[in-house]
């Protein structure tokens, strides 16, 4: 029931003057150190439920359904008067509201006018308010500890019932409990002295279902020296929610356990700093007006409404949508301290390509500390996790710029501890009748806050010279804060020139600048933007319609130099004077986006007035992003067999940006890649077929190693179409390759083997041994993952035959590997040490490092299951030392586990748990969750040493270039 105060209340008076009042426990009030007397029961009862909401009204109804507790007598309306007259006298005996408290009427209902200050429970809000608000360890410490200290018991203890209390102060009872958990988690995470145990104990006890005490409390144990008590907390625990709610422990709680389990070194000390997720973009400094709409969302957002009802999710429509949303998630960061999520989905985009809610959610997830190869196959999955993960945090998602309901309902959070904002130009009708969305229309801006958003712009001594002028932009505009913002910007880079001159050239646009209301922004819009864009120079209204029509979220300075056939200063000059005027925004360094709208225009500028010119353009940028993405890949993979067919000649005035080593290549691709893909649908929508599966190939080594599967389909979808376009059955075969082999990654066998089948046929009927090899390769690990180890061996064989028969070392070298693999898997190891000695002497000979290490480590397999275990102790070392130096981290904890069964069957105990840890916590980190449980029960239970046999699903092994 407590919420922010919406009226200033009485006039400011002296503390040793003011009543001061106590409603966390017993009511008690006091003047100058001296209890004040406040009447009987029902009057401080009436006193108490005032002061929970002071200085906002209360409906008389509302408060005699409070007092008589749903039964009133008939008598009760003018009984609730009289105990308001008593309650006058003793709080202001003179009316003047000298002593800082007034008991008014107002709006069909009353309130206490009072200082916030004078009240416990509002200083407790406020003090918890300022340790959530980012106050350091120490402060929020002191803060909570201040806080906390006001209750002395139950709200209004002396006059309120166990179900009035529920009905006024549930919500106050459980920021009580927010505050000592949050308080207690800095203790901890500051290394406090003192004991914490049996404190969190009795809070345990008195709360057994809140699974962060139970995790605090665990916590401390551990510290205390009493791990075993502390999995007996966990233990119970899931054993109260089993029986009585249906539920497991919550992720968190889930991985605190399975770190006591391992006895996680982290756990004896503070935990070091996890990155909370800040990805709101900055509030516009030129935002203004809007007083209402800000107050209908702080109170829609923090459940103070009509309906009594929790709130998650508000659909913020019309004009100025995103400034009112960012306005106030800044003003609001501190009721989030978890963090904020911010996605543009791109709902209006000028390619007509809205962002898929699977993209948007892989952003969150990255952003949630997911691994890629961890996010799950399927949407819903995806969604489960998401939820998951946000269910205990408190968190703000912004959803800007959404389509429809259907993109936005899985992005939705399924905790109320968590809140949505959803900004769009349609109004959302499905999210409001689908989701209990709440609706916050925007209308224009009237014409006060309009020219205030100029004033901050240009300065009031400027409005004030011309004031008709004024006047005129600001109906020209009709509100529109796009439409100002834009002018404001024009006015501010040219001082010297008349307001007025600007206001003439609004003449006949103003009928159309209403249109928007219309749910129709294009005709004003164009008609806004048509005036930044005359004041333009020529270079920078061609690099304006270029940066329009080229795809992608965003663009960086090489990008945009190859975009523009120009150079680098000359473009970032340009860059830099269309960030001015507004059109461009710099969203991180180096790095440039456009508004969605303003994407639109400039690309049917583009189109119009240069046509030529915008297809030449995109022919460079495409040129530009397929030969540096080419020359990544060829970084990350030395052995990667170059393109077959080589790469034309970029266009003329392009340069591939330059990679010196391989971590600039995978920094450049984590930057680039999603530009990399929009430039692939740029050349495939232009029919530049072999640009499009050219993209696709220098794509594949960084989204197979970095887990980006769904993406690996994609961009082999269209690599396919291009190869079928192009009438050359070799392009055909490997696109079908690479695309089996990407639905294989993600689960999608039938049709993995469908391509395949198709690669292999194509390949065959061309004649083409290269071909025929890398699918048979392919198919082996596709028989492996359907379990059948036999056929896998057929295959492996035949690949060996045919890169034999075509005189390609670094591949026979795989394929000996490979054979020798699958035959150790199927126990003949004679077989499979002869082929992978040779395969080790051939990948070291042709430098093939990866396969080198493949090699060791499927060595140390066939010597650990001959009983050879020094031997098998060396190869797997060495496979290490080539994994941990190539960053193979995937391989290394497969190689890991394997190492601790060796060393586990010759009885080095210690060895083995320290190999199994080790794995462990890579597993862990990858979001490999079946793997990680499997070594997990090896540590619990490592009496009998396990079969090594192992699954080899690693994309790396599977490397038919």
């Amino acid at each position: 029931m407590p919420g922010h105060l919406a009226h200033p209340g009485p006039r400011r008076v002296s503390e040793n003057r003011r009543v001061d009042f106590r409603l966390l426990g017993r009511l008690e009030a006091a003047h100058g150190g001296r209890p004040v007397e406040l009447g009987r029961r029902r009057e401080r009862c009436l006193l108490g439920v005032l002061l929970l909401e002071a200085n906002r009204p209360i409906a008389v109804d509302r408060l005699v359904d409070l007092l008589w507790e749903g039964q009133p007598p008939s008598t009760a309306r003018s009984s609730l008067h009289t105990h308001v007259s008593r309650l006058r006298a003793r709080l202001d005996p003179d009316g003047t509201g000298g002593y800082g408290v007034r008991l008014v009427s107002r709006s069909g209902g009353y309130a206490v006018e009072v200082a916030p200050e004078a009240v416990d429970v509002h200083r407790f809000e406020a003090l918890v308010e300022r340790a959530r608000a980012g106050a350091g360890p120490a402060e929020r410490i002191r803060l909570l500890r201040e806080a906390l200290a006001l209750w002395r018991g139950p709200v209004l203890a002396d006059v309120a019932s166990d179900r009035l209390r529920e009905r006024i102060a549930a919500e106050l009872t459980e920021l009580r409990m927010s505050a000592t958990e949050l308080m207690i988690e800095a203790e901890l995470a500051a290394g406090e002295p003192r004991d914490l145990v049996g404190e969190l104990s009795s809070l345990h006890a008195e709360h057994p279902y809140r699974e962060r005490l139970a995790g605090q409390l665990m916590l401390a144990l551990y510290r205390a020296g009493r791990p075993a008590d502390a999995l007996i907390v966990y233990q119970q625990l899931a054993e109260r929610l089993a029986e009585h709610l249906g539920v497991d422990p919550g992720p968190e709680l889930s991985e605190l356990h399975t770190a006591i389990l391992r006895r996680d070194a982290g756990l004896v000390r503070p935990p070091a700093a996890v990155g909370i997720p800040r990805q709101l973009p900055a509030a516009s400094r030129l935002f203004t007006g809007r007083a209402d709409e800000l107050g209908t969302l702080t109170k829609t957002l923090t459940g103070v409404t009509d309906r009594d009802a929790t709130v998650v999710v508000c659909a913020v429509g019309g004009v100025g949508k995103t400034w009112l949303a960012l306005h106030w998630a800044h003003q609001n960061l501190d009721r989030y301290p978890d963090g904020q999520l911010f996605v543009n989905l791109r709902g209006f985009d000028p390619s007509g390509q809205p962002m898929a809610p699977a993209t948007a959610l892989h952003g969150f997830l990255d952003a949630l500390g997911v691994a890629p190869s961890a996010v799950p196959t399927e949407l819903d999955a995806q969604v489960g996790l998401y939820r998951s993960l946000l269910a205990t945090r408190r968190m703000l998602i912004v959803l800007d710029n959404a389509r429809d309901a259907s993109q936005v309902a899985p992005l939705l959070p399924g905790s109320a501890t968590c809140t949505a904002i959803v900004t769009s130009r349609d109004r959302l009708t499905g999210l409001v009748n689908g989701h209990g969305a709440l609706p916050l229309p925007l209308d224009v801006l009237d014409e006060a806050r309009a020219r205030e958003l100029l004033a901050r712009r240009l300065g009031e001594e400027r409005l004030a010279a011309e004031p008709e002028a004024v006047a005129a932009l600001v109906n020209g505009c009709g509100g529109l804060p796009l439409a100002l913002g834009v002018l404001a910007s024009r006015a501010a880079l040219a001082p010297h020139l008349p307001l007025a001159a600007i206001a003439a050239e609004l003449h006949d646009a103003t009928t159309r600048l209403g249109a928007f209301d219309e749910d129709d922004p294009q005709a004003s819009l164009r008609a806004v933007l048509s005036w930044s864009y005359a004041a333009l120079t020529p270079p920078q209204a061609r690099l304006f319609g270029l940066l329009g029509s080229a795809a992608g979220p965003d663009i960086g300075l090489p990008a945009a130099t190859a975009l523009a056939g120009l150079p680098t200063d000359e473009v970032s000059a340009i860059l830099r004077a269309l960030q001015r005027q507004s059109l461009i925004q710099q969203h991180s360094p180096g790095r440039w986006r456009m508004h969605d709208l303003i994407r639109l225009y400039a690309d049917e500028r583009a189109d119009r007035d240069q046509p030529a010119e915008r297809i030449a353009g995109l022919r460079r940028l495409v040129d530009f992003y397929l030969h540096t993405t080419h020359a990544a890949d060829r970084l990350l993979d030395r052995t990667r067999l170059p393109v077959g067919w080589a790469l034309a000649e970029p266009a003329p005035g392009v340069s591939p940006h330059p990679l010196p080593d391989r971590a600039a290549a995978q920094a450049w691709l984590d930057d680039e890649h999603l530009c990399v893909q929009a430039a692939q649908q740029v050349a495939q929508r232009q029919g530049w077929h072999v640009q499009t599966w050219q993209l696709a190939w220098s794509l594949n080594t960084f989204y197979g190693w970095r887990g980006h599967l769904h993406d690996l389909v994609t961009v082999w979808r269209r690599g396919l179409a291009a190869g079928q376009r192009l009438g050359d059955p070799r392009i055909e075969a490997l696109a079908y390759r690479y695309l089996g082999r990407a639905c294989i990654l993600v689960g999608r066998h039938a049709e993995a083997a469908d391509q395949l089948h198709r690669s292999l046929s194509l390949a065959e009927q061309a004649a083409y041994l290269p071909g025929q090899a890398r699918t048979h390769w392919t198919l082996a690990w596709a028989a492996e993952w359907r379990g059948d180890d036999g056929r896998a061996l057929e295959h492996a064989t035949r690949a060996l035959e045919l890169y034999r028969a075509c005189d390609d070392p670094v591949g026979e070298g795989g394929a000996l590997n490979v054979v020798g693999w699958y035959a150790a898997r199927l126990g003949r190891y004679e077989l499979a040490r002869t082929h992978l000695e040779s395969a080790l002497a051939v990948s070291r000979s042709t430098g093939n490092r990866v396969g080198e290490a493949d090699t060791l480590d499927s060595l140390g397999l066939v010597a650990h299951q001959t009983g050879q275990y020094d031997q098998a102790l060396a190869h797997y070392q060495q496979a290490l030392a080539v994994y941990r130096d190539l960053g193979n981290a995937y391989e290394e904890a497969d190689t890991l586990e394997r190492l601790a069964e060796t060393y586990a069957a010759t009885g080095a105990r210690a060895a083995a748990r320290r190999a199994w840890n080790e794995a462990l916590g890579l597993l862990r980190a990858q979001r490999r969750a079946p793997d990680a449980e499997r070594v997990e029960q090896r540590l619990r239970d490592d009496a009998e040493p396990a079969t090594v046999a192992g699954r080899r699903a690693v994309p790396s092994r599977e490397r038919p270039g």
